[in-house]
């Protein structure tokens, strides 16, 4: 019985070793939500991964689209407890992060009737299948909020 047990256990080993996840090269942060708390956390998990050696890729859809702009509403900007940092701040200090990319949807600025030169400086406006490749790619990993 001993033996048995033995087998199954290095049977499942050998099954699960190839299934355990890697760390991935890529975290593709894709943020949608419209509150500060949550646009903030996306950003601090962003961070955190980043510093954990995780190039940091992120995505602005709707609502979260307005933390890319140079005159972003105060639900961006202002600070959150506990230590006083805004979605738009986390965001910036993240770009600076090696390899990171922000974009806004690719229907963002024509939906809000805007053009480029309302984004910060950095931040780029997706491409739909650069996107999609960025999402499928191996080594990625994908965050949604």
């Amino acid at each position: 019985m001993k033996r048995i047990l033995m087998a199954g256990a290095m049977a499942l080993t050998a099954v699960a070793a190839p299934l355990r996840a890697e760390t991935p090269e890529t975290l593709v942060t894709v943020l949608t939500a419209p509150e500060p708390q949550t646009q903030l956390m996306a950003m601090v998990l962003t961070m955190q991964a980043a510093k954990q050696g995780v190039t940091p890729h992120i995505l602005l859809c709707g609502p979260a689209g307005d933390l890319a702009l140079k005159a972003a509403p105060e639900t961006a900007t202002a600070g959150q407890p506990p230590k006083g940092m805004s979605p738009q701040g986390l965001m910036q200090a993240i770009m600076k992060e090696p390899g990171a990319r922000v974009e806004v949807c690719a229907i963002y600025l024509p939906g809000k009737g805007a053009d480029a030169s309302v984004l910060l400086d950095g931040v780029g406006v997706a491409q739909p299948p650069a996107m999609a490749g960025a999402i499928i790619a191996e080594g990625a990993r994908v965050l949604s909020f």
